[in-house]
């Protein structure tokens, strides 16, 4: 009898079909997916603490000390806006703002231009591509100070090699990194060559993922090769001169090294830029406060430089 009632009460399933699927069951809460999304969070956690150590909380307490007076010996004395208003005072701290952007908007557009027209010549046919493109892309992976000190024998006033040219044709070179006048563009000249390797890499990847039907169609059609260079790459790049464009320009605003070595600022300040006058105030004259608030500065002109680029390029999606 206990047999019998215990069938009547279980629930009786309805019989099923030849062929027919057997009854799917409902999936448990918490069941695979749960485990993935804990393995992958599981995965990412060492970055994201490195992240919020190394990144996040220098940030914050760089925006937190930008408002105080703050020498490292003492404890940070809350001043407002102080630090701000003497930025604007301070001619040194204006003086390397226009450095910098002088030299950003040199390097930037020449070594983007050189870098697009090696990488298209590395693209054709070209004979020992690989030596070209290993000897294009060296100085990008070599050590910034390694590549000043070569520099610096370069602009050597007495036996550099640009004077020593030079006094073959009977050309008195000047003293390159001792003069106002020729400073900045021997500090330009540097940042262009080094920065050659990393632009062409990208627009070679650029160039190689284009989709040849198109130049193919545009060929059927009688297109020359200069309308097909203006009418389908330089569209179709778009998305990759974004990128050089923004990540150039970062690099630029944030030079360093090479002014460290080749000039240490000078002469006359005609060569310091944002980073290296940061670099002045906080570790030379122990003003962290107001060094933490000329990087907020540069913060804001490179956010506001990418939104306007942006802007102007029109988004970054190529032409189809």
């Amino acid at each position: 009898m206990g047999t019998v009632s215990a069938l009547k009460s279980r629930p009786i399933a309805p019989p099923s079909t030849p062929g027919s699927a057997p009854p799917r069951r409902a999936p448990r809460a918490g069941g695979p997916g749960r485990k993935r999304r804990r393995a992958g969070w599981l995965m990412v956690a060492p970055a994201l603490l490195h992240a919020a150590l190394w990144i996040g909380l220098p940030v914050v307490a760089s925006v937190a000390l930008a408002f105080t007076k703050y020498d490292v010996l003492s404890a940070p004395q809350f001043i407002g806006l102080d630090n701000f208003r003497e930025m604007l005072d301070d001619a040194v701290f204006r003086k390397s703002i226009w450095n910098t952007v002088v030299y950003t908007f040199f390097t930037v557009p020449v070594g983007m231009l050189l870098g697009l027209l090696l990488a298209m010549a590395l693209h054709t046919g070209l004979k020992a591509r690989g030596i070209f493109r290993t000897a294009v892309f060296l100085p990008q992976v070599t050590a910034t100070v390694a590549i000043a000190l070569v520099w610096l024998w370069i602009y050597n006033p007495g036996n550099g090699l640009f004077n020593s040219v030079l006094s073959i044709f009977g050309i008195h070179g000047p003293a390159w990194l001792l003069s106002t006048s020729w400073s900045m563009p021997s500090v330009i000249l540097v940042g262009i060559w080094q920065g050659i390797g990393m632009k062409m890499l990208i627009y070679l990847a650029a160039l190689q993922s284009l989709p040849k039907e198109l130049y193919e169609a545009a060929s059927v059609d009688g297109a020359s090769r200069v309308r097909q260079f203006f009418s389908l790459t330089l569209p179709l790049l778009k998305p990759a001169t974004f990128f050089v464009l923004i990540t150039s320009m970062i690099n630029a605003f944030q030079s360093f090294d090479q002014i460290y070595v080749l000039t240490d600022g000078g002469p006359a300040n005609s060569t310091t830029m944002m980073t290296f006058e940061i670099y002045k105030s906080a570790f030379r004259e122990f003003r962290v406060g107001y060094a933490c608030a000329q990087s907020l500065v540069l913060f804001a002109l490179l956010l506001a430089f990418t939104l306007v680029n942006r802007r102007m390029m029109g988004g970054t999606r190529g032409h189809s």
